[in-house]
């Protein structure tokens, strides 16, 4: 079962560089501190599949109140049904009175119970291993970050910025786990999370029927140039990869983030690029060409 983590920062590039630890890869740059529109990205933790959803910077003032409120609600349907942890980061060596905020502000912005299901998270340079909080003196106030701890109901986890360790992994996963086992819920769930859920669905059902004449298409092309076992792992192959570029484009884009931006422009590309690379040609919305050049943006 993919478990799906979202991953929330304050200030810095500390959730960016904690979400590069556990996909394995630079998903975002070493100096990156902010982000304009929430991501989500798939990978594995200790060979866990992981969704790593990354929003903006939860305080930042720059972001507009309109903007804030489009990109909380984004995060959420990219992490639909719901988290089943939030990973609250910070830069061990800069925990400041700011950052203490950040519960009440969680629970402001995902529902008071959302703290029972986050584990806050310290990068830290060097290697964290085997060190006691109190013991490294790296902060600028153990009292403050204890505090801050506590009130993300004990659960904490250090990483390095400079290296990925596997061992490191291992206990991280085994953290979250835990947490999410301790919580008597499989994942974190609300009121919001279940219209954005209802959203997304609706969507999906929405996007299928709208492309089902160039599916049953491809379906037709498929029958023609396959037999037997190979018509079967091509269909399924298809089936699949439809079903996850549907479920992506819904999570983008659904009523309850709909601007004022033309509907359609997403789904149907992956329609007529596989139809394109099945018949040596441009077909349906979109083709190869217009599927490479927008999918990507």
């Amino acid at each position: 079962m993919e478990l799906r983590l979202m991953v929330v920062g304050s200030s810095g590039p500390s959730q960016f560089l904690l979400t590069n630890s556990i996909l394995g890869r630079e998903e975002f740059h070493r100096d990156i501190s902010s982000i304009s529109s929430s991501r989500k990205n798939t990978g594995g933790l200790a060979g866990r599949r992981v969704a790593v959803i990354n929003g903006p910077n939860i305080y930042d003032k720059r972001i507009s109140q309109a903007k804030r409120k489009m990109e909380l609600r984004r995060s959420k349907c990219l992490c639909v049904p719901g988290p089943h942890a939030f990973l609250v980061a910070f830069d061990w060596e800069k925990i400041s009175h700011t950052d203490m905020r950040s519960p009440k502000l969680m629970m402001k912005l995902f529902g008071r119970q959302s703290l029972r299901h986050c584990m806050v998270l310290l990068a830290c340079d060097g290697n964290p291993e085997g060190a006691a909080l109190q013991d490294r003196g790296l902060m600028a106030d153990w009292d403050l970050l204890r505090e801050l701890i506590e009130k993300f109901s004990g659960h904490f986890h250090a990483f390095s910025k400079n290296r990925r360790d596997i061992s490191q992994d291992r206990e991280l996963l085994q953290k979250i786990e835990w947490m999410v086992a301790s919580s008597g819920r499989s994942y974190y769930c609300s009121r919001t999370f279940q219209r954005a859920e209802n959203h997304v669905k609706k969507e999906e059902k929405r996007l299928r029927k709208q492309w089902a004449a160039e599916v049953e298409k491809v379906w037709s092309v498929l029958e023609k140039r396959h037999r037997g076992e190979e018509l079967r792992r091509q269909s399924d192959a298809y089936a699949a990869r439809v079903g996850i570029e549907i479920r992506d484009q819904a999570e983008m884009d659904n009523g309850w983030l709909r601007t004022s931006l033309a509907r359609g422009t997403g789904m149907g590309l992956v329609v007529g690029s596989v139809m394109g690379a099945l018949v040596g040609s441009v077909e349906g919305p979109g083709g190869m060409v217009l599927w490479g050049v927008i999918g990507s943006q």
